[in-house]
């Protein structure tokens, strides 16, 4: 709900009854400045569980095939994984790993960075919130800031960096492996 602050981009932010406003416009951006819709692409959403929305129906392209990755069965959930640090799939399966709102109920972010670049051929977006209230899922562990989205993309998965940002409530990274 609306706190301190009485405007729109403090209710994206806050409300967490569907996933928020600036989530969806980052990936939307995403989708527009980065992906080829003429292209074949495995796209893999890591954290897709639909809690409070997910990503699926922004990939609606006849060239790209969409799976959701989650620990438990679900709506957007494609396939199980019972170890969250190791994922059914071979080395540089996926074009594209996308994850939203997920790393920060991850405790071993360091291993997750690790398995998300194993898994992908060419690029990454994560986002992850900066602001918002403690909700746990089943735990809530971070808030991650651009430096240490920086850290952990360049350092961690010695990925590239293409974007690194505050959005919002949101730190966006955007890498490509090299």
């Amino acid at each position: 709900m609306l706190e301190k602050h009485n405007s729109f981009n403090s209710f994206i932010c806050k409300n967490t009854k569907f996933m928020h406003g600036n989530c969806i416009k980052e990936i939307n951006l995403f989708i527009e400045k980065y992906l080829d819709k003429n292209n074949k692409l495995k796209i893999l959403d890591v954290g897709s569980y639909n809690v409070n929305g997910c990503f699926k129906k922004y990939f609606k392209n006849p060239n790209w095939e969409f799976i959701g990755l989650d620990i438990k069965e679900g709506r957007g959930v494609d396939v199980v994984t019972k170890d969250p640090y190791k994922y059914p799939f071979l080395d540089n399966y996926f074009d594209v790993v996308i994850s939203g709102n997920t790393l920060e109920h991850i405790e071993d972010l360091h291993a997750i960075i690790m398995e998300i670049v194993r898994i992908t051929k060419s690029l990454v977006w994560i986002s992850v919130p900066n602001t918002i209230k403690e909700h746990k899922y089943p735990i809530d562990c971070w808030r991650i800031f651009p430096d240490g989205m920086r850290f952990l993309l360049e350092n961690i998965g010695k990925l590239k960096i293409l974007e690194c940002r505050l959005s919002l409530c949101d730190t966006i990274g955007i890498a490509k492996k090299i």
